[in-house]
């Protein structure tokens, strides 16, 4: 009989410990999206950049970035980490307020679509926003995982302050991630 409740106490331990291990696992295990609201909000408390994917339901390679991209484990735990992540369909109906400007819909778009690419309307395409929501830069187009990391370093960690995009995915990134230069 003690060996019967040894046992079965044992299975309980596992099972709680499998339990919280995939609650503490799943925290990580998409990137935290928000709305454009939200990010604003959530600068005005703790301020952070803000990636901004400006997307339409159409565009294949935006599926193909949520499929691939945006599962990638580093990804995802440095997006949560440096960003506040906003998913924006370019073309939602719904009014979008930011502070005192108001967004709306207008010719098939969203005017802060529009105005976060700049009249250049090509998805997927993503904003970087510094802490204060101002403009660093959109980067158009489908980017796979080990690309879009070296890109949300670039930004994330300041180094496009120095404008060095080529020594920073030559001799930088690399060493930051013990990778040989290529």
């Amino acid at each position: 009989m003690k060996r019967f409740s040894l046992v079965l106490v044992s299975i309980f331990v596992f099972l709680v410990k499998s339990s919280y291990a995939q609650t503490s696992s799943s925290s990580q295990s998409n990137i935290n999206w928000l709305t454009l609201e939200q990010a604003f909000q959530a600068i005005q408390k703790e301020p952070r950049k803000i990636l901004v994917d400006v997307y339409t339901g159409w565009c294949g390679w935006c599926k193909v970035m949520d499929q691939k991209t945006f599962s990638d484990p580093k990804v995802i735990s440095y997006v949560n980490e440096k960003y506040y992540a906003v998913k924006l369909d370019a073309e939602q109906k719904e009014d979008i307020v930011i502070g005192d400007k108001k967004y709306t819909w207008q010719n098939g778009y969203n005017q802060a679509g529009i105005a976060l690419l700049q009249n250049r309307m090509s998805f997927p395409t993503i904003v970087y926003l510094d802490e204060k929501f101002n403009m660093i830069q959109p980067v158009p187009g489908y980017q796979d995982a080990p690309n879009f990391h070296k890109i949300i370093v670039y930004f994330g960690d300041n180094y496009f302050k120095k404008g060095e995009w080529d020594k920073f995915q030559k001799e930088i990134y690399p060493s930051l991630y013990g990778m040989a230069s290529r």
